[in-house]
């Protein structure tokens, strides 16, 4: 049975370019670095940063991206940050709670959001769109 995501590998185009980004803009702590990869944690995350000459030169067209947990109250602060960094914001929030939509150094689409699952679910029953059903 799995109990949980064990860790996300990005591939990334300039290790310290990305370190930087992760460690002093979304706060995440530097564990272990060597010459084609680094990893990092923030909270449970454990991200694996891996040197890759075929990361892609643009973002993935397609809404996939991780959305990562930030308590309403640092909301602010960090997307402030984030967007003090230059991080292309590539989506507009449009969903209950608090998000923002970032790309990081490497087009990998990010967010951070501060809800859950059961303020989403009680949003969605109060107000259902096309076709949802419920199996909880």
């Amino acid at each position: 049975m799995i109990t949980g995501v064990n860790h996300i590998t990005l591939s990334v185009r300039n290790l310290e370019e990305s370190i930087t980004f992760y460690t002093d803009v979304l706060s995440f702590r530097l564990l272990a670095k060597w010459t084609k990869g680094a990893y990092l944690a923030t909270g449970d995350i454990w991200l694996a940063l891996i040197l890759d000459k075929k990361v892609r030169e643009s973002p993935l067209p397609e809404y996939t991206h991780i959305a990562l947990t930030v308590s309403i109250e640092d909301f602010p602060v960090l997307s402030q940050r984030i967007q003090k960094s230059g991080a292309t914001i590539w989506q507009e929030n449009k969903s209950k709670g608090a998000s923002l939509y970032f790309l990081d150094p490497n087009d990998h689409k990010l967010e951070i959001h501060a809800s859950d699952l059961d303020t989403r679910i009680q949003t969605a029953k109060a107000h259902p769109w096309e076709g949802l059903d419920f199996f909880v």
